[in-house]
Order: structure tokens, then C-alpha cells, then sequence
């Protein structure tokens, strides 16, 4: 047996030999690789299901939606429109990246309760509702600098130059107020309830102008 034979491994030898030493019935690496393959496919089947949950279709699964919300939405210009391009319910309320987005997820668990108990399974329930559950998504968007709003109308698509005369106008003196886009477009896309403007401007007090990029 020559010196090579019998001279002492090195760290990366043992750390192989680690590597591939059975256990009882499996090899580690085997069991490695294994439980990689796991990962990937479980983080696929996360991921499905995330994106499932921001279609149109899973959102007007359930007749609260359908029946009242949407509805309203398919009569508006976020619906159809000259440019045909369709902003649909995740384009509006659900963040796109990811931290954002999982934090949504996370508080969408509690309407899955209120689904439960029939919170709004009744048009009358809705309406009694209605203004609370819009006072939570106008919160939120004037929080964020209505940030969902800017997935779609960026500094491209919001060229001045490009509206008309009194759009233009109109935006800059709001923009150099401190607005954002809830501020003046809260009925784009659903009818507002009784008392909107009210509970809004408490909103919009609470939280103050909304501060501009540096």
C-alpha cells in the first residue's frame, strides 16, 4: 500500500466522506438531495397557490364579491376602456412585491373568518358594512401613497404634457397640496357609500398630506 493509500484525509475529504456516509438505511447526501427536492417543490406549490389567490376568478369565487363589489367594477373605465387593457381586483389591492404582498395575505386570513360567520353573506349585510370595509382599503392606500394605484400610473403615464389642460392642472395642484390618488379618485371603481366623504376626510386628516420624494 503506497504513502497516498494510507495518509490521513483532509478537511474537505472528511467533510465528503461526511457528506455521503450512510445512516441506518440512507446516505446523508441522499437525504440532502431529497429534502432540496422537497423545498422545491413545496416552494412551487407556495407560490401556485399564492398567484392563484390574486386572479380575478378566485376573487369573485365567493357571491359577496360577485353580487356587489364587481358589479359595480364592470361598469367602470378599470373594467373596460379604450386602451383595452383591464385593471383587475389584485391589480388595486393586493401589493406586488413580495414582503407587501405576504402581508396582505396574512391579514386576507381574517375575511376568510368573517366567510365563515356570514359577516356580509346578504346584500343588506354588505351595505350596513359598506362604508367600514371602504374606510379599511382608503386607510391603507392613503398610507402607502395609494402605492397599488402607481403599479399602473407611474411617472410615464402620468405625463402632464401628455392630459388635457384641465387634467393636467388639476393633478399638479394636488400633487404640490400633498395629495395622492385616494384623495380625489376614491369612486373609480365601486359606488361610494353614504357618509364617504366624511370618514374619509377623518382619514385623511389622521394621517396628513402625503410627503414627496426626495
Amino acid at each position: 500500500m503506497n504513502e497516498r493509500d494510507t495518509r490521513e484525509p483532509g478537511v474537505f475529504g472528511r467533510m465528503w466522506r461526511r457528506f455521503w456516509r450512510p445512516s441506518r438505511s440512507w446516505g446523508f447526501g441522499a437525504i440532502l438531495i431529497l429534502g432540496i427536492a422537497a423545498g422545491v417543490v413545496l416552494w412551487g406549490g407556495f407560490n401556485w397557490a399564492v398567484e392563484l389567490t390574486n386572479t380575478e376568478t378566485f376573487c369573485i369565487s365567493c357571491h359577496e364579491m360577485r353580487d356587489n363589489v364587481y358589479e359595480e367594477y364592470t361598469e367602470t373605465v378599470h373594467y373596460y376602456n379604450s386602451s383595452g387593457v383591464r385593471a383587475v381586483c389584485t391589480d388595486c389591492h393586493v401589493p406586488k412585491d413580495w414582503i407587501h404582498k405576504m402581508v396582505r395575505k396574512v391579514q386576507a386570513s381574517n375575511e376568510l373568518y368573517h366567510k365563515v360567520i356570514g359577516s356580509i353573506d346578504t346584500r343588506e349585510k354588505f351595505q350596513a358594512k359598506r362604508l367600514e370595509l371602504a374606510s379599511h382599503v382608503w386607510r391603507t392606500m392613503k398610507e402607502t401613497n395609494s402605492r397599488e394605484c402607481r403599479n399602473c400610473h407611474d411617472d410615464v403615464s402620468m405625463d402632464f404634457g401628455a392630459q388635457e389642460s384641465r387634467s393636467a392642472d388639476r393633478h399638479e395642484e394636488g400633487f404640490d397640496e400633498g395629495k395622492t390618488c385616494i384623495d380625489c379618485h376614491r369612486g373609480i371603481a365601486h359606488q361610494l357609500p353614504d357618509g364617504a366623504n366624511e370618514a374619509y376626510e377623518k382619514i385623511a386628516a389622521e394621517i396628513g398630506p402625503t410627503k414627496k420624494d426626495d
